[in-house]
């Protein structure tokens, strides 16, 4: 067993202005995996995450929904709190970064960066809204590429051909906001000289703290030289006030990660036996560690490093990242249907299932895990069902039924217990690695083995003959601690199923040098069963919520008609058309979704799943005209295809009624 260690290790806060996700979910899962196997180990792990809360995004949509921003954050701070809770992701402290000790941190971050000389101050030209009165951030703008000509770009980057560039350079630039065309306006901005630490942050790249792939990337911002990083936003914004300043705040990153330690600082004052100042002091022997996904990395691994070693604190011993999370093959995205939230899974199917399938996939590199319905049915099923669950299905009834509870004095077959429990070293080197996958592949593999153990020597066959009666509860003594072992491999993985393992084994919360003991003459409880069996229905359900969820979104909200106003030039791009429905058919396994079949004139039919079942019977539609919306991209369903989109109307009753044209109108006529 190695020395203890004492290990402090946070995740990227997920940001207070929507909804946790299962991309979230993937690195969440990553990190708590690690942590519980370090507390497993004997290690003291401290682990800190809480909302990202600021930025003009969150005072954007608060100010849309007609609330304040505390609101809208304290909203999405219960929400997220339930949802990783509801995961068994086992947080010491989730906190937020609107909160005192956050501002205290970064106001004294600050002003030691001004103090020691790492803070410029310059005019610069921003991109400004005349209508909506403020500065825009980078993304508000959108216009063509100034490189490649691509339309409808954001102010940063182009997505077509991956040039990077400032708001003012995009031609034909419009508000994100207003729609009307931005000015450039002159601002007093403050600026972190990331320059400063050019020799240092080289010599952190690449010193061990980062993976190969990552410190290899992060030489390409050293070629050019660094750049002042703009650490300043201009009023309105929603954020922490910067000190000394007028109507000036700090953006969004450079207080986001300054929130790690004040989650610690807000659970220091509740726990005594936690020292904050020495997480946080120079030349700190505590490990610091953070999980991050891949598009981070950069705030990660070059401006925090450099914020910490400028203000005299201690920089992060590793910064670990991860890639994301695909579905179907697709980026994940509500418009496509394939984005899937963490409270939409939890209320179909058991999270610990996810954590599962996520460890199967997952290692060190920042490769992207691809989420597909059948796939994660599979493993699930083959896996923990088939393999995991088995061994102790197949073999504690025969102790409880036959041998009055009780595991015999010896083993039947000791060398495969001593082959399972040989291999604690190399798996818990796979966890340490965060190779988890290969953890997975290893822990079945000797589920096979035990599986295989348990057919050759045929049980079910051997109680039935009095000579061979007695030899069953060496057998199942023998495949109920193969059991045993392998739950304390996956217990990491599987919490609270390797929980209600342990009360069916009738054993205190195991630890990991507990794979080295051998259960004999012990009494163990009932057995009942630990995992249900995927239903490919339930996973489908899930992925139907979401997609209805998505289609809800995409209609027009009317409680205030004039919050989204268009031009008669957005409206000219709709074509409107009448069609006949000439096929309407429930779909199996959607709830609110019906099939239709619409005739647009001249031969032409679309296929449309409209979300009216609660209002209407399929078979009394056939027959009747509406109006769709026949220019719309078609979008893939996991139950086909739909090609448009039907208009109804609601209101704050129940009702959904199918817009119909007056009598005369014919399919194909356009609407006017």
């Amino acid at each position: 067993m190695s020395t203890a260690r004492n290990i402090v290790v946070t995740y990227a806060l997920p940001y207070a202005n929507g909804s946790i996700h299962i991309g979230h979910m993937l690195g969440m899962i990553q990190t708590d995996v690690w942590v519980r196997f370090q507390r497993m180990r004997g290690h003291t792990v401290h682990f800190f995450n809480g909302d990202d809360a600021h930025g003009t995004p969150i005072m954007l949509s608060a100010e849309k929904a007609g609330i304040s921003p505390e609101e809208l954050i304290s909203r999405y701070h219960q929400e997220h709190s339930k949802d990783l809770n509801d995961f068994g992701i086992e947080f010491n402290n989730f906190y937020s970064t609107h909160s005192p000790e956050n501002e205290k941190l970064a106001s004294a971050i600050y002003l030691e960066l001004e103090k020691n000389g790492h803070i410029a101050k310059r005019t610069i030209k921003q991109a400004f809204d005349p209508e909506k009165n403020m500065f825009l951030p980078d993304r508000y703008v959108k216009g063509e590429c100034p490189k490649c000509g691509a339309d409808d770009q954001y102010g940063d980057n182009c997505e077509a051909c991956g040039a990077t560039y400032s708001p003012t350079d995009l031609k034909n630039p419009i508000s994100a906001l207003s729609g009307v065309a931005p000015i450039e306006k002159e601002s007093e901005h403050y600026f972190f000289k990331l320059g400063d630490f050019e020799a240092m942050l080289k010599d952190w790249t690449q010193s061990g703290h980062l993976q190969p792939e990552v410190a290899n990337k992060l030489k390409e911002w050293f070629e050019s030289g660094l750049q002042d990083w703009d650490i300043s936003r201009d009023a309105p914004y929603f954020g922490i006030p910067i000190p000394n300043t007028k109507d000036k705040f700090f953006y969004v990153w450079l207080d986001a990660p300054i929130g790690y330690f004040s989650s610690m600082l807000n659970y220091a004052a509740k726990n005594k036996d936690f020292d904050f100042e020495a997480v946080v002091k120079k030349d700190s022997a505590i490990e610091l560690l953070h999980f991050v996904g891949k598009d981070i990395i950069y705030f990660h691994a070059l401006f925090w490093p450099a914020v910490l070693t400028g203000s005299n604190h201690r920089t992060p011993d590793a910064v670990y990242a991860h890639g994301f999370v695909t579905v179907n093959g697709q980026k994940m995205s509500k418009s496509r249907g394939t984005f899937i939230n963490a409270r939409t899974y939890l209320d179909h199917l058991n999270p610990e299932y996810l954590r599962y399938y996520f460890c199967a996939r997952l290692n060190h590199s920042l490769d992207d895990i691809d989420f597909t319905e059948d796939d994660f049915t599979q493993r699930v099923n083959s896996d923990l069902v088939g393999k995991y669950v088995n061994i102790a299905s197949r073999s504690a009834n025969f102790i409880v039924k036959n041998f009055d509870g009780k595991l015999s004095g010896e083993l039947d077959k000791p060398e495969l217990i001593a082959k399972i429990s040989g291999e604690a070293e190399n798996i818990a080197q796979l966890y340490e690695n965060r190779e988890y996958s290969k953890a997975v592949r290893e822990i079945m593999a000797l589920a096979d083995l035990a599986n295989q153990y348990i057919a050759e020597a045929e049980p079910w066959k051997k109680i039935k003959a009095d000579e061979t009666r007695d030899a069953v509860q060496g057998i199942c003594t023998t495949a109920l601690n193969a059991f045993r072992i392998l739950t304390i491999y996956l217990k990491p993985i599987l919490p609270k199923i390797a929980s209600e393992a342990e009360k069916f084994l009738n054993l205190p919360p195991q630890q990991w040098q507990d794979a080295q003991n051998t259960l004999l003459n012990h009494a163990i409880n009932p057995y009942k069963p630990l995992l249900q069996r995927i239903d490919p229905k339930e996973v489908a359900k899930m992925t139907d919520a979401e997609q209805q969820a998505a289609t809800e979104a995409a209609a027009p909200q009317l409680s205030n008609p004039l919050a989204d106003e268009i031009n008669i030039d957005d409206f000219l791009k709709v074509d409107l058309r009448v069609a006949k429905i000439i096929e309407a058919n429930p779909v199996e396994g959607a709830d609110k979704l019906i099939q239709l079949k619409l005739d647009l004139g001249d031969g032409v039919t679309k296929q449309v799943f409209a979300g009216i079942k609660s209002a209407y019977n399929p078979e009394d539609l056939a027959g009747k005209l509406t109006i769709m919306v026949a220019n719309l991209k078609p979008r893939k369903m996991r139950f086909g295809m739909s090609e448009g989109m039907v208009l109804a109307a609601s209101g704050e009753g129940p009702g959904i009624y199918i817009l119909e044209p007056h009598d005369g109108a014919q399919p194909g006529m356009r609407v006017k």
